[in-house]
C-alpha cells in the first residue's frame, strides 16, 4: 500500500508530526548506528581505538552526509512532481538517479580507500592510534556504494512522502550493526576493524532487505529495471537542487573536521573526548534534525501546488516544536554532561573532555531549533544556492578561525573551542532570517502581480 502523505491539504501540525515521527525514530536509530560502533569499543578497547573510531567515523560521516545531501536534489524533485500532480515522472527520476550515484559511489571507493593514510594524516590522527584511523577509513572506503545505496533508499521514499520505509531500512541496519560489533569487537577482540567490518556488513544486510520490502509496496509511480536510463535533463535537474546542498554539508563538514584536527593535535584524551562528545551530539540534535528533513519534503510540496503561505506556516509550526526540545536538550547536556559521556566511555579523563566540549553543543541545542528548521524550508522553495552560502559562511568565517584560536589559548579549554559552533549557528540564524523577509517580499509581491492581472 502507499504510505505517501498529501502535505498540500487538511491540517498541518498533524500530517507534520506523522511524517517527522517516523523521521526521528530512523534518525535516532541512525545516531544509534554510528554510537554503537564507538560504544562497544570504549567498553572493550582502549584510548586509542576510540580515538581511531570517532576520527574514522567522521571522516566517513562527512563523505556519506555528501551523498545523502546530494540525495536531497531527488527528494526535492519527486516531492515537487508529487505536489504538481505528476507522479509518472517518478520511476525516469529515479532511474537517471541511480545510474548518477552507481558512478559516484565507484569514485568515491578509490578515493576512500586508496587515500585512507593520507587522510588520517591530514585528521593529524594521535600516533598511536594513527594505523587503527587509516585501517577503519581503508575497510569503510571499501563499501561505499553500499553506503551511498543505503542512504539513496532513504532519500526516495522521503521524496514521495513515505517516512516508514526509510525507518526499516535503518532499524535493519542498527540491528545487524548491534550484532556485528558485539561479535567482533567483544568477543573476538577486533578493535576498530571489528567496528568498521561490522558497519559495512550491516548497512549491506539493510539494503538487501529494504529491496526485497520495496517490491512488495504500491508507488505512486511505475518503476521496472527499464527506467534504469541515463537523462541528461533529470540528472542536472538532481544536480542542480542537490549540489548546492551537498557542497554546503561538505566544506560544513569540512569545518568540524578542521576543528577535530585542532583537537587530536592536543593529545589522545581531548581526542577521545571530544569524539565521544560528537556521538552525544548526534542525539541531542535529533528533533531538529527530523525537522530539517521533514520540511523539505514538506515545503517541496506545497511550492509544487502553487502554496507557499501554507509552506510558511509550517514552517513557524516546526521551529515551535523544536524549540521545546532544544531547551530540554539544553538543560540534559549543559549539566548532565559527563553522564551521557559516561555510556560511550570508561576513562574518567575521556569522560571529563567529553562532558566540557558538551557545555558548548547545549547552547548550540538552542539555536539549532531555528537553523535546521529554516534550512529545510529553504531546501523545499529551492533556495539550495542560499542554504550553501550560509552554510559556508558559518563553517569558514566563524568556526575554523574561533577553534583555532581557542585552540591557542593557554590554558586548552574544549569548552572555549567548542563555542565556535553557536557562535557560527548564530551567524547563519542572522543570515537565513534576511533571506526570509525578502522571499516573503517577493511572493507579496507575486500574489499582488497576480491579482492584477487576473481584472
Amino acid at each position: 500500500m502507499n504510505s505517501g502523505i498529501n502535505f498540500t491539504e487538511g491540517k498541518i501540525i498533524g500530517p507534520l508530526l506523522r511524517f517527522a515521527g517516523p523521521i526521528l525514530f530512523a534518525l535516532f536509530l541512525q545516531s544509534m548506528y554510528g554510537a554503537v560502533d564507538l560504544l562497544i569499543v570504549g567498553k572493550f578497547a582502549d584510548a586509542a581505538d576510540v580515538s581511531a573510531v570517532s576520527t574514522g567515523s567522521q571522516i566517513m560521516m562527512t563523505l556519506t552526509n555528501l551523498v545523502s545531501s546530494l540525495a536531497m536534489g531527488m527528494t526535492i524533485l519527486l516531492a515537487q512532481k508529487i505536489g504538481e500532480k505528476k507522479p509518472e515522472e517518478g520511476g525516469r527520476i529515479i532511474g537517471s538517479g541511480i545510474l548518477l550515484f552507481l558512478l559516484i559511489g565507484i569514485l568515491m571507493t578509490i578515493l576512500a580507500s586508496g587515500l585512507s593514510p593520507q587522510l588520517a594524516a591530514l585528521m593529524n590522527a594521535p600516533e598511536e592510534a594513527f594505523d587503527l584511523t587509516t585501517s577503519y577509513i581503508r575497510i569503510c572506503g571499501l563499501g561505499m556504494i553500499v553506503i551511498i545505496a543505503y542512504n539513496l533508499i532513504g532519500s526516495i521514499f522521503r521524496g514521495i512522502g513515505d517516512s516508514q520505509t526509510p525507518l526499516i531500512t535503518v532499524l535493519i541496519a542498527c540491528l545487524c550493526n548491534i550484532a556485528g560489533d558485539l561479535l567482533l569487537v567483544a568477543v573476538f577482540k577486533m578493535g576498530t576493524s571489528g567496528a568498521a567490518i561490522a558497519t559495512v556488513f550491516a548497512q549491506l544486510v539493510s539494503v538487501v532487505i529494504s529491496l526485497l520490502l520495496i517490491r512488495r509496496k504500491t508507488l505512486p509511480f511505475s518503476f521496472s529495471p527499464a527506467s534504469i536510463k541515463w537523462n541528461g535533463g533529470i540528472v542536472r535537474k538532481i544536480l542542480f537542487l542537490g549540489f548546492p546542498i551537498a557542497l554546503q554539508d561538505l566544506l560544513v563538514g569540512i569545518s568540524f573536521l578542521v576543528v577535530l584536527s585542532i583537537v587530536n593535535s592536543l593529545g589522545l584524551f581531548y581526542s577521545a573526548g571530544v569524539g565521544v562528545a560528537e556521538k552525544v551530539c548526534g542525539f541531542i540534535m535529533l528533533i531538529p534534525l527530523a525537522f530539517m528533513q521533514s520540511m523539505s519534503a514538506f515545503t517541496a510540496q506545497n511550492r509544487g501546488a502553487g502554496k507557499p503561505d501554507r509552506a510558511i506556516k509550517g514552517l513557524w509550526n516546526a521551529i515551535g516544536i523544536s524549540v521545546l526540545s532544544g531547551a530540554a536538550m539544553f538543560f540534559l547536556s549543559f549539566f548532565h554532561g559527563d553522564m551521557l559521556a559516561g555510556i560511550f566511555a570508561n576513562d574518567e579523563a575521556v569522560i571529563a573532555a567529553a562532558a566540557e566540549y558538551l557545555k558548548a553543543y547545549a547552547i548550540d541545542c538552542l539555536l539549532t531549533s531555528f537553523l535546521f528548521c529554516f534550512i529545510g524550508f529553504f531546501n523545499g522553495m529551492e533556495y539550495t544556492g542560499f542554504v550553501m552560502a550560509q552554510g559556508i559562511a558559518g563553517a569558514f568565517l566563524v568556526r575554523v578561525p574561533i577553534s583555532f584560536l581557542m585552540s591557542k589559548q593557554d590554558p586548552v579549554s574544549l569548552f572555549h573551542i567548542g563555542l565556535a559552533t553557536p557562535c557560527s549557528t548564530l551567524l547563519q540564524i542572522v543570515m537565513c532570517f534576511i533571506c526570509f523577509y525578502f522571499l516573503q517580499k517577493k511572493l507579496k509581491e507575486t500574489s499582488r502581480g497576480a491579482e492584477n492581472h487576473s481584472r
